[in-house]
């Protein structure tokens, strides 16, 4: 047992006082249960501190010269590395003023002298013990956060997962590569982060979160696509008003798959919540001319008004195995004129402003010829 004592650290004790008896006396009276450092004024005693290992706790004289004790305490406080060591007021200053004035500074105690040494031994104990439950806590918290903060990347990377295998199959059915998942993922938060400011949106945008969910939401609008027929969904002609009805559908078809699973977890995912969202109100038109409600203005929720915008200019300029992709200048006059009848009249200002970062986007992910053979065959 002796032997095994002698491998445990002693804490360490900075005693910080300008009388050489009094530094004497107390490093006599500590130096068999602690190891003793000593300072005789605040300026030194913050050289020690600083240097190598910190105290685990400071016995702090008041009534020094060159920095005295209330001065040297502020620093210690003030400063992130040093403001958790428990300091003591070791003075004469016995007013009660003076102890107040010791306390507000963030000292753990104040003894007065001449001193008691038993009352100090077991102060230092009661304190350095306070200190180590303190010590663990935060070790714990710590340790906590860093789980915490890992599980939530992991429920993070299964959500994006998810959202991208879901969307996946939707695209393996359609005419759409892979590529414009990305492409419209990008263009809405180009258009939200634009927007975030704007009076008529700021209470909608102005949270990173939000647009982070929009950007994974994303890719999920066209999910209902599932649901149309290939004959349909493939034509490359344009619709029967027959075919064009049943077209119409992928927006309820989408909306609903996502209800679906939200109903076997048994309870509503807020990453999926824009997702419904775009799904259902991605087709609706600012006039009120669009599907499947034939909302309009601002009834139509934001995240549709957005995906409105970026996939019709994406539709516009993509190739196809059966067309070529239309030039991005007269994509955006497309957009322009219909401000106000298609578009949000505001999200289409936003969207000029935006437009050549749309056009990085779209070069950035652009679908290569490799890219549309693969999906023809797909």
């Amino acid at each position: 047992m002796a032997d095994e004592r002698q491998y445990i650290e002693k804490p360490t004790v900075l005693v910080v006082d300008d009388t050489p008896d009094n530094l004497s006396l107390m490093s006599g009276l500590l130096k068999d249960k602690y190891k003793v450092k000593v300072a005789n004024n605040g300026e030194r005693a913050l050289k020690v501190v600083m240097t190598g290992t910190p105290p685990d706790i400071i016995l702090l004289d008041i009534m020094m010269p060159v920095m005295d004790g209330y001065e040297t305490c502020r620093h210690l406080k003030e400063n992130p590395e040093t403001r958790d060591i428990p300091v003591i007021f070791l003075t004469a200053k016995a007013e009660v003023e003076d102890e107040m004035k010791g306390f507000e500074l963030g000292a753990v105690d104040y003894i007065t002298k001449p001193i008691s040494p038993p009352i100090v031994l077991a102060r230092v104990h009661t304190h350095l013990q306070l200190k180590k439950v303190r010590d663990y806590l935060k070790d714990q918290n710590e340790f906590l956060e860093n789980e915490v903060q890992q599980r939530t990347k992991e429920v993070v990377a299964v959500q994006e997962v998810t959202i991208l295998a879901m969307a996946s199959l939707a695209e393996t059915r359609d005419n759409d590569t892979g590529n414009h998942i990305r492409r419209t993922q990008f263009y809405i938060r180009a258009l939200a982060e634009k927007l975030r400011h704007h009076e008529r949106f700021s209470h909608l945008l102005d949270d990173d979160k939000v647009i982070d969910l929009l950007f994974k939401s994303a890719p999920l609008h066209d999910i209902g696509k599932v649901g149309i027929p290939d004959a349909i969904l493939l034509k490359p002609g344009r619709f029967t008003s027959e075919e064009f009805e049943i077209m119409k559908s992928h927006t309820r078809l989408g909306r609903d798959a996502i209800l679906a699973a939200e109903r076997r977890l048994g309870l509503e995912l807020p990453f999926l919540f824009y997702a419904k969202e775009i799904a259902y109100t991605h087709q609706e038109k600012w006039d009120g001319t669009g599907y499947p409600e034939g909302l309009s203005g601002d009834d139509i929720p934001i995240s549709g008004r957005l995906m409105a915008v970026a996939d019709v200019y994406d539709a516009l300029i993509c190739r196809r195995v059966y067309k070529e992709g239309m030039p991005h200048e007269k994509a955006v006059s497309i957009i322009l004129e219909s401000k106000g009848t298609h578009f949000d009249p505001d999200i289409v200002d936003a969207f000029m402003e935006v437009a050549r970062e749309f056009q990085e986007i779209a070069k950035r992910f652009e679908d290569t010829d490799q890219d549309l053979e693969k999906h023809a065959r797909q």
